[in-house]
């Protein structure tokens, strides 16, 4: 029997298993029946042999679903992931992420093909900032810079500058000649851009309604119950909650902050996938986190990957122009700043 016929023999089998969002949790405690996890390991052997293939490279988001992180080549935050893939001799790329980081990725690849499991796996952040409305603002601010958070579509970064991460943002702002910048489009890791520079900072309403719907209560509440734990948080995160915090960073800098930190416990503000993550970087210490989950970042599973692999399902393509223009804003950002993570 062909290859693909057994592949899709086993993804029917596997998928009314796969696709349940409690999959991860299950496995996670050890309460997974062994025929699933019989049938998640086929799928997954079958994905690495696909890998191998196709000389793929699989790219896997901290935010992830735990089991994902079994058939990744690399882990981590999306600009970092882009930027391995681009340095490998893979002819393909298959992003388990976001679409904008799949977009980044083409724009740093651009011969390369490059996969996204699942096409409606968006970002409500990066749909917040629109070319047209762009186009408004760099009009209305002539004199501003546009500083664009990787979290953007690439037609926005194609009209921007330069572009930045939560890591280096502070770092891309200040490197700036402008004293106006319009910084877009998270208004929150703005605003912690604005405590530590001179700039003005024209604030663009857009917010990850993960991080922006995390509690201030419920960290108090943490801080309470657990008075030796350091609280590691996000900058997409409210003022509010970062002010109560010992450490803010991406997701990139939260392993290593707690491998060299001396506390044995951590409260993790950020999306709550970020734990399994850190449990597995940092097994010999504990972590804490808010259940806010984001249902694009989870969307991607097991079978979807086979069948992009499969069939080249949901390639991403972009016009060479706005390859160009993102590539540029990238590349000033990189001339700045090495730190991504």
């Amino acid at each position: 029997m062909p290859l693909y016929l057994i592949l899709n023999n086993h993804i029917a089998s596997s998928i009314r298993y796969i696709n349940s969002i409690t999959l991860a949790r299950l496995m996670e405690s050890k309460l997974m029946p062994p025929v699933l996890v019989s049938e998640e390991q086929k799928l997954i052997d079958l994905i690495l042999e696909l890998k191998k293939q196709r000389n793929a490279v699989i790219l896997v988001h901290n935010y992830q679903r735990p089991e994902m992180f079994k058939i990744a080549d690399y882990i981590g935050d999306s600009l970092g992931l882009s930027v391995k893939a681009a340095e490998t001799k893979a002819d393909v790329i298959l992003f388990c992420g976001v679409k904008f980081m799949a977009e980044t990725a083409k724009v740093l690849s651009p011969s390369k093909t490059v996969l996204l499991p699942n096409l409606d796996a968006g970002c409500s952040l990066a749909d917040m900032a629109t070319v047209e409305k762009l186009k408004e603002v760099k009009n209305k601010y002539p004199d501003a810079a546009v500083v664009s958070y990787v979290n953007t579509t690439a037609e926005v970064k194609a009209i921007s500058d330069i572009c930045c991460t939560s890591a280096n943002a502070v770092e891309v702002v200040n490197s700036l000649r402008n004293k106006r910048v319009i910084f877009l489009p998270d208004k929150n890791l703005g605003r912690y851009v604005q405590e530590h520079t001179e700039k003005e900072i024209i604030l663009w309403d857009g917010y990850c309604f993960v991080h922006d719907k995390l509690d201030v209560n419920t960290l108090k509440e943490f801080k309470q119950k657990y008075p030796d734990a350091k609280v590691i948080a996000h900058p997409e995160c409210k003022d509010e909650l970062l002010k109560l915090s010992d450490h803010i960073c991406g997701t990139g800098g939260m392993a290593k902050f707690a491998k060299s930190d001396g506390s044995k416990n951590f409260i993790v503000v950020t999306e709550c996938g970020m734990t399994d993550k850190l449990r597995q970087d940092v097994p010999e210490k504990n972590f804490l986190s808010f259940c806010n989950v984001c249902p694009y970042m989870k969307s991607t599973t097991l079978p979807l990957v086979a069948r992009a692999l499969i069939t080249n399902q949901n390639e991403i393509t972009l016009p060479e122009d706005i390859i160009k223009g993102a590539r540029k804003a990238i590349d000033r950002m990189l001339a700045v700043s090495k730190n991504a993570a």
